[in-house]
Parts: C-alpha cells; structure tokens; sequence
C-alpha cells in the first residue's frame, strides 16, 4: 500500500505540469505514466504555442525558465482569409501582442524541448515519485480516499486522484463517466518548413477550404528562419499530402500559403492526426479530476488545447491551495464541486466555440466562404469586437 496527497495518470506535457504546479504547493505526488523513461532524442519537431495565462503556471511550477529559451515569441497573430475564386488574400487581420496587457501572446516551443524540461524539473523535487512504464488498471473513490490499482501490482491511496491520462482515459471509464466524440472528416498534417522570408515572431492562420493552414514561428533551424506547420484540410487530402516526397510537399505548401514566407522546405518527418472534438458529460467522481484531454479534445485552432489543460491544472491547483491553507481535504467533494462549476461552463463554451471555428473554415460554398470574410472583416475593424477576440484568443 502506497499513501499520497495525490495521484496523477499520464505523464505527458499536461500530466507533468500537473505535477511540477502542485508539488510547488508542497503536496506529495506520484505520477505514472505507461512511457519508459528514456524517451530518446527522437526526432518530433513538433510545437506547442504556450499562451500567456498558461505561462504563469508553468512560472508558478518553476519550469517557465527553463523552457522559455528553447521557443519563439508570438508577438502578432495574422489571420488571413483567402477563400475567394483566386489563391490570393482577401483579407488579413493582424492582432498584435502589443494590444494586450502583457504585450505578447506566448511563445511556441518544442514538444520534446518542453517534455526534457519538465523531466528535468520532476527529477529535483523530493515530494514527486515518477513511475514509468505503469499504468492504473483499476480505481475506486470513497469518502476518504482514491484507491488506485497499479500495473505493477501496487496499490495507491490518494486524497486525491487526477486523471491527465488522455482522450480515452481509463480512469474516466473506471469512474463510469460518459462522454460524446464526433470527427469532422479532417486530419492535421505536421511537419517543420524552412523559408527565406523571416516569420518576425508572426504566426500565421491561412484560410480557404478544409481547414486553417497555420505556419508558427520557431527558432532558425540550421541557419534559416523555421515555422512549424498545422495544415487542417479533408482526411484524403491530408493523406495525399502526407505521401508526398519531401520536394513536392515543399512545392505543395509553398503554394497554398501564396509564397508569403517565399519558397517553403520541408525540415522534418511528419505525421498526420484525425481531427475530433470530445466533452465528458461529467468532470469530477469521487476522489477523482479531470483534466487536459481527459476533460477535453478540441482541434489544433487558436492554441487552445493544451492552454486549456493548464487552466485546469491552475484551477484546481488553486482551490487545493486555498483548502490546505485552511486545514481542508484536498480531495473533498465541495472542493471537486467547485472545480466542476468553474470549469466544465468554460469547457462546454470553449469546445463549442472552437467546433464553430472549425466548421467555418472548412466551408467550400462561395455564400459560405464570403460570410466568412464578412466575420474576419468586421472582427479585425471594429474595435469592441477586436479587443473580445484579442482576450478570448489568449485563453481570458
């Protein structure tokens, strides 16, 4: 029998900020995670843009240090519409940094290079037990404690147990939490370009049919300015791409972004991911959290999907901090309501938000497209609508 404050499932980027955020409060963690603890130089290029509020609890976690250098600022967020009868831009709204309080909107890191970190951080902290290689095969919540069955053969009682074990999370199912999926017929193609253009920290949100085409800055790769790439477009589309030899992807998106950045280079392998979006109908169960994608999938829009993993973490961070300083269960069912009501209105909103996002970009009809165009327009000219989207882009 092993005895914590609390468990976490999935060793992720969201389940080891999870980690870091809550051991900073000086709670006693285990952490499990089915990986192997070598995770190998590897090769993804991929990214994720850490907006502002995630930032601060990466700094609360005391990794931000670490995995800021590794990243490029986001100071600008274009968004062009080019979904006229030409390949050419019809519109381009640029939210600049400048306009929010804290005068930029994030930074774009590599996966690898924030997953090194955060490895790196848990390793100091005393009050963390990583365990690799292990999954939970079985939970039970009571009014005392989360009782978690281990792959190993242990077992782990928890005040608190906090699922960040992914979209199809075992500890929800275990919990009997039900929860709606639904796929839009569209894939996301990743890879890393090269380009002789500079992307001066700007990132980059093409739209025509299918899907947004998103080019975010990245550190120069090789001497040469680098975007990682999110190319949303029709499942069969995203597969052909994905094909390709390396010269004519390159000639292939050189084209769809209309040589903004001038001639592209493919500088990476790349992998294609089915786009979905998913809700559980439920947040918390006795003893038990969810968080990250456990608690939602959204598609790769605006930055949002592990931005709002982090909120979660922070959230819930907060209403344990307030409990232990008052001497409180950290894993009490009026704590684990409260979280419920501050964050599942937000997820439903965001997820749906996103889902109409998502839709609109992928709409082929010129009446559609043009209703489009009307929307950036007017979002980009009229300065209430600007400031609202500037706030909801950064995840406020």
């Amino acid at each position: 029998m092993i005895e914590t404050d609390i468990l976490i499932a999935g060793g992720g980027i969201a389940g080891m900020s999870a980690a870091a955020r809550f051991a900073a409060d000086g709670h006693r963690i285990m952490i499990v995670d089915p990986a192997p603890a070598d995770i190998g130089e590897g090769t993804d290029l991929r990214t994720t843009a850490f907006l502002q509020p995630g930032i601060e609890t990466l700094k609360k976690a005391g990794v931000w240090d670490a995995i800021k250098p590794t990243g490029a600022e986001l100071r600008v967020m274009r968004i062009v519409d080019a979904g006229g009868t030409e390949m050419t831009p019809r519109e381009t709204a640029d939210f600049d940094g400048a306009e929010t309080t804290q005068g930029f909107f994030g930074w774009n890191v590599s996966n690898k290079a924030a997953r090194v970190s955060l490895m790196a951080k848990l390793e100091t902290l005393p009050n963390v037990d990583f365990r690799f290689s292990t999954t939970v095969t079985g939970f039970t919540g009571t009014a005392r404690y989360g009782e978690a069955t281990l792959s190993g053969g242990e077992t782990v009682r928890a005040k608190l147990v906090v699922a960040a074990d992914g979209r199809n999370s075992s500890l929800r199912e275990f919990a009997g939490i039900k929860h709606r999926r639904w796929a839009y017929d569209q894939s996301a193609l990743v890879f890393v370009v090269t380009h002789d253009k500079p992307h001066d920290n700007i990132s980059t949100e093409i739209h025509r049919t299918g899907g947004p085409l998103t080019l975010v800055p990245m550190p120069d790769l090789d001497g040469k300015p680098c975007s990682s790439v999110v190319w949303m477009t029709p499942a069969d589309r995203a597969q052909q791409l994905y094909n390709m030899d390396d010269a004519t992807l390159s000639a292939e998106i050189t084209r769809d972004t209309m040589s903004m950045f001038g001639p592209l280079t493919v500088a990476s392998p790349r992998a294609v991911w089915p786009m979905i979006s998913q809700v559980p109908s439920r947040l918390i169960s006795a003893r038990l959290a969810l968080v990250a994608e456990a608690a939602h999938v959204v598609p790769p829009i605006g930055a949002q999907g592990l931005n709002m993993s982090l909120h979660d973490i922070e959230t819930l961070a907060d209403l344990m901090a307030q409990a232990k300083l008052k001497g409180e269960d950290i894993g009490a069912t009026t704590l684990l309501k409260s979280y419920e009501r501050k964050q599942l209105p937000k997820t439903l909103a965001r997820v749906g938000g996103i889902d109409l996002l998502n839709r609109a970009s992928m709409f082929e009809p010129r009446t559609l497209r043009d209703l489009r165009y009307a929307g950036l327009t007017a979002i980009n000219r009229i300065g209430p609508l600007r400031k609202l989207a500037i706030k909801v882009g950064v995840g406020k």
